[in-house]
């Protein structure tokens, strides 16, 4: 089941994973620039699992592969659960890619998205995030907050073995030049990490509409606040202040302690 949640009312939920409670919080913006909103968002209803898409460009291709990509994933996911470890993850990503790729073959443009998701251990001990694109997970943990992923761009690359400045025309430019995404040609995997779930970590999910309009401090100050929905609203209204340049969707998981 995928929600459509308003700017104003972000998606809310809960899940109980072992001894933790998960308060899930989610929603998007269409922004300023675009006509439409390319970011796809799914906060599952049965399962400790979401996840955000993020088309590339504004056209018919850009569409089908964020729908496409995140009704696979999904599938994938429910299909193998509550066995879903990264064999079976890998095995989701991969007919992810593929039927993408088949919905390209049909359009006459650039078919792909970004896609980043998060699924919680039935134990609760763990989760796993799922990454291609650049998309992005960060964790908040005692006031610290920190990118969990990798931007999977000429971008990430270029600035992390010097060869330009960030503030660069070059850097700007390499921002868009995604080296792995959900529709390339080479089908590449994506990144798979396994991290632990701690009471009082919170965790964002989100576009580039999110990452790429606020700074470090605007971000973990909105998660550190006490209410995952106001931070999710809060995050969506910075980023249409800000200018508003791009769909932005944002998630936002708070990790508690199960209540018996």
């Amino acid at each position: 089941m995928r929600r459509r949640p308003s700017p104003d009312r972000p998606t809310a939920l809960r899940h109980r994973v072992g001894a933790v409670e998960l308060e899930i919080a989610a929603g998007s913006v269409v922004g300023h620039r675009y006509p439409a909103n390319f970011d796809v968002l799914h906060v599952d209803a049965a399962l400790p699992f979401v996840a955000v898409a993020d088309g590339m460009g504004a056209g018919e291709g850009s569409r089908v592969a964020g729908s496409t990509a995140m009704t696979t994933l999904v599938e994938g996911v429910h299909a193998s659960w509550p066995g879903t470890g990264p064999r079976q993850l890998r095995a989701a990503v991969a007919e992810t890619q593929s039927r993408v790729r088949a919905a390209g073959a049909r359009l006459a443009e650039l078919t792909g998205c970004t896609l980043t998701a998060l699924l919680a251990e039935p134990d609760g001990e763990q989760a796993w995030i799922v990454q291609l694109g650049d998309s992005r997970a960060y964790r908040l943990r005692d006031g610290l907050l920190e990118l969990m992923t990798v931007d999977h761009t000429a971008a990430w690359l270029g600035l992390l073995h010097g060869w330009y400045a960030a503030d660069s025309s070059e850097a700007a430019r390499a921002r868009y030049q995604l080296l792995r995404y959900v529709g390339h040609p080479d089908a590449p995997t994506a990144d798979l990490l396994a991290v632990p779930l701690r009471p009082g970590d919170t965790w964002l999910l989100c576009t580039d509409g999110v990452s790429d309009q606020l700074d470090y401090h605007p971000l973990r100050d909105h998660l550190a606040g006490p209410d995952p929905t106001r931070a999710v609203r809060d995050l969506l209204a910075a980023t249409l202040a800000a200018g508003g340049d791009d769909n932005a969707t944002a998630a936002v998981l708070r990790v508690h302690p199960a209540t018996h």
